[in-house]
């Protein structure tokens, strides 16, 4: 079973916003277990309430950040997928993933962003550069790069 999923590579300026997840969603059961602290752009599963893949990514960015400033500004025809390790597919019921992901701005002012989600212990914004040497994903690096760069 895959998991549908929203993601977005935040903007302000040249910097490129970041999230610090320290906790793991069972979405079967809402059940979380703590994992190795991991460095990723905003992403989480679309879910039946969410009306269309936009509203969800706003639903994630608010749940992850604590913002609701942000401007959506294209959806890349290119998608994430990958595939969960074992340990992670028995837990949340999914073997893999396929996040939609979207170029976004951040319209605020740097002081909203407290997470509104126990999952997120942070959130930054850093130059590309350092973003590609904190993100914990191959997958997402190589987006960056052979996509965004």
């Amino acid at each position: 079973m895959i998991r549908q999923a929203v993601g977005g590579f935040v903007w302000w300026g040249e910097k490129l916003l970041l999230i610090e997840k320290v906790e793991l969603s069972d979405t079967l059961s809402n059940k979380k277990d703590n994992i190795k602290s991991e460095w990723d752009i905003p992403k989480g599963g679309v879910k039946t309430s969410d009306t269309n893949l936009e509203r969800a990514l706003l639903r994630e960015l608010e749940e992850e950040t604590g913002s609701v400033a942000y401007s959506i500004q294209f959806k890349y025809p290119e998608q994430l997928t990958f595939t969960f390790p074992k340990s992670v597919q028995e837990k949340i019921g999914f073997i893999s993933q396929s996040t939609n992901l979207f170029h976004v701005n951040y319209i605020g002012d740097g002081t909203d962003l407290i997470p509104n989600d126990s999952e997120i212990r942070q959130v930054m914004f850093v130059p590309v550069e350092e973003a590609l040497n904190k993100l914990t994903h191959a997958e997402t690096k190589k987006f960056i790069t052979n996509i965004i760069l």
